[in-house]
């Protein structure tokens, strides 16, 4: 019978442990190291910031060569998703660099890897980078509900058998349902996301009458979510916990998609423990399993006991031999983010644009309402505490106003859904204030209704900054006091004329937010989901970092302000609760 345990398995696995000696040993023990959401952290090197960093991929290199030197050694090494993007390494390998081979497929090579999830920000880099890399990958690409539109055959492979002292070990890769909902169709064409439970319901019988594995893993790209969702929330987001209660087979899942670290159990439907483990983000840490097998003749073994734990590889020394690799990428990459693209007059600062409009989110509705003459532009800020100083502005610093690959849309909306995108956004924001003293912010409260201490920086927030919309072309208040849906009040168009709510106005747009992410233009705005296409009227050729890079080359010198056309009010209750909430947002 298969026991769970949690163990400190840190020293152990990074200094040596009891390996399982080849041949007709009773006991067999195989360990499985998992990283996920390293969003391009491969090297040792801060590109975004011009310095050192403590944790990368080489991190991990070393680690995993240390253990392989070991007599009998039994590691498989695994990722689960979100690989491609994140840092300018990952811009310079996908879209610039020129190299027989991508960059990520000779750095995993190199690493071992022995099969990976794709997750939704892999497919963002487009099906020129991620079908290239399924043929460059010397391990198999999962994912076996992403289907092939025109076949209903899973586009990626479902799952992959991984060998080790004969003990044989199904790894399904299942990954987010929600590409559809953030991405252009042109990222994902030909594609077709199914319900994560409903693939496993097929995948886990199929693979445990066809393969029958001695051990069966689940590679998930998706967070934990509810164990019992409500039925209108399918398809889920964040899946994993659901897929392990309701699909009985695995004997352990790696979570990924929601930067979590996670050590947790959940009981599926027939009574069975499933250990759920989640490496959390940036090559920060390892999420390590270690399986332990009886053997009852040649081929015949008996899962006996999963234990899992995470491993931190701040300590771990990068390897020599991943930087002698990489060394000529890295400096290409040093030089490609140092490039001087323009220049700023004065610094900008991310954290002021939480209380209200200011330089560093206004700047990106200037390029916004620039590139595609629209009438209204919206945007959030998606750093959130980094300050762009003063000077040359450098390709490194597009990364800090615009972290991610998106798209420009231009979209049709009428006034009455401007207003009620932008209600719900700042319902997400801003909190229903009762008296001055109170918190400006939308801050996580504990079940007394209190802000705990112990949160800082964007771990604060109850919803996440990137969904904090703003917008330009139009002069508004938000009035903190009164309650979500009735706090906007839009005076007039930023030129001064008439805003009207019963006319059709042009709204510059990211794909993410455009396709529906966020939940602004369905839940907010009240668009179906599938009108959603027939309202962009127009797409930039280039992703929006590209063309705000276009921007500052032709601008040459640019003079950042604020375009003060909306604030919060009561002026004084936000000056108030600005200050109260400040320290929670720094660590």
């Amino acid at each position: 019978m298969k026991t769970l345990h949690r163990i400190t398995l840190i020293a152990l696995f990074a200094f040596g442990f009891t390996l399982s000696q080849p041949g007709f040993a009773r006991e067999i023990k195989i360990q499985v190291a998992v990283t996920g959401d390293v969003h391009a952290r491969l090297f040792p090197y801060d590109f975004l910031n011009d310095r050192p960093a403590a944790t990368s991929m080489a991190n991990v290199h070393y680690l995993m060569e240390a253990v392989r030197t070991r007599q009998g050694n039994n590691l498989i090494l695994l990722d689960n998703g979100d690989l491609l993007q994140g840092t300018p390494a990952a811009y310079y390998a996908n879209f610039v660099q020129e190299s027989d081979k991508n960059l990520f497929a000779r750095v995993m090579n190199l690493m071992k890897y022995d099969a990976a999830t794709i997750g939704n920000h892999d497919i963002e880099a487009g099906p020129q980078v991620y079908n290239r890399l399924v043929e460059e990958f010397d391990f198999p690409w999962l994912a076996a509900n992403v289907l092939d539109s025109e076949t209903g055959e899973p586009y990626f492979k479902p799952y992959t058998i991984i060998t080790r002292q004969r003990v044989r070990i199904a790894v399904l890769g299942l990954t987010t349902t929600g590409v559809p909902n953030w991405l252009p169709p042109h990222l994902w064409e030909g594609m077709v996301f199914q319900d994560m439970a409903e693939a496993a319901s097929y995948w886990v019988p199929y693979i445990l009458e066809n393969e029958q594995p001695d051990a069966l893993i689940g590679l998930f790209h998706s967070g934990m979510g509810p164990l019992y969702p409500d039925p209108s929330e399918f398809p889920l987001e964040n899946a994993s916990g659901h897929v392990a209660r309701t699909v009985p087979g695995f004997d352990l899942i790696f979570t990924a998609h929601d930067h979590r670290q996670r050590v947790h159990t959940v009981i599926n439907q027939e009574g069975g423990e499933v250990l759920l483990l989640g490496a959390g983000h940036f090559a920060e840490n390892l999420a390590v399993a270690e399986l332990s097998f009886t053997r009852l003749g040649r081929r015949d073994f008996v899962l006996e006991d999963v234990r899992g734990e995470m491993v931190p590889t701040a300590k771990v020394v990068p390897s020599h031999t991943f930087i002698n690799t990489f060394e000529k990428d890295v400096q290409e990459i040093i030089a490609f983010s140092n490039e001087t693209i323009g220049q700023i007059t004065r610094p900008m600062h991310s954290i002021e644009a939480l209380f209200g409009s200011a330089p560093f989110t206004d700047l990106v509705h200037e390029i916004q309402l620039r590139l595609t003459a629209a009438d209204i532009s919206f945007t959030a800020p998606l750093a959130f505490d980094e300050t762009i100083p003063a000077g040359p502005l450098r390709m490194r610093d597009l990364f800090r106003l615009y972290e991610y690959e998106n798209y420009l849309y231009t979209m049709e909306l009428s006034g009455q859904e401007i207003t009620d995108y932008l209600e719900y956004s700042y319902g997400l924001w801003f909190n229903e204030m009762s008296h001055e003293g109170d918190h400006l912010l939308n801050l996580h409260r504990d079940q007394r209704g209190r802000v705990p201490s112990d949160r800082r920086g964007r771990h604060a927030f109850r919803n996440p900054a990137f969904n904090f919309d703003s917008a330009a072309g139009i002069r508004y208040q938000v009035d903190v006091s009164r309650p979500v849906g009735s706090r906007v009040s839009i005076l007039e168009m930023q030129d001064g004329e008439v805003f009207d709510p019963a006319a059709t106005y042009r709204v510059a747009i990211n794909s993410y937010r455009g396709s529906g992410g966020g939940g602004h233009l369905t839940e907010g705005a009240g668009i179906a989901r599938e009108a959603l296409s027939e309202r962009i009227v127009a797409t930039t050729e280039n992703d929006l970092r590209s063309e705000m890079i276009g921007y500052f080359r032709e601008m040459g010198e640019v003079v950042p302000e604020s375009m003060d056309n909306w604030e919060v009010v009561p002026r004084e209750w936000k000056e108030k609760g600005k200050n109260k909430d400040l320290p929670y947002l720094r660590p």
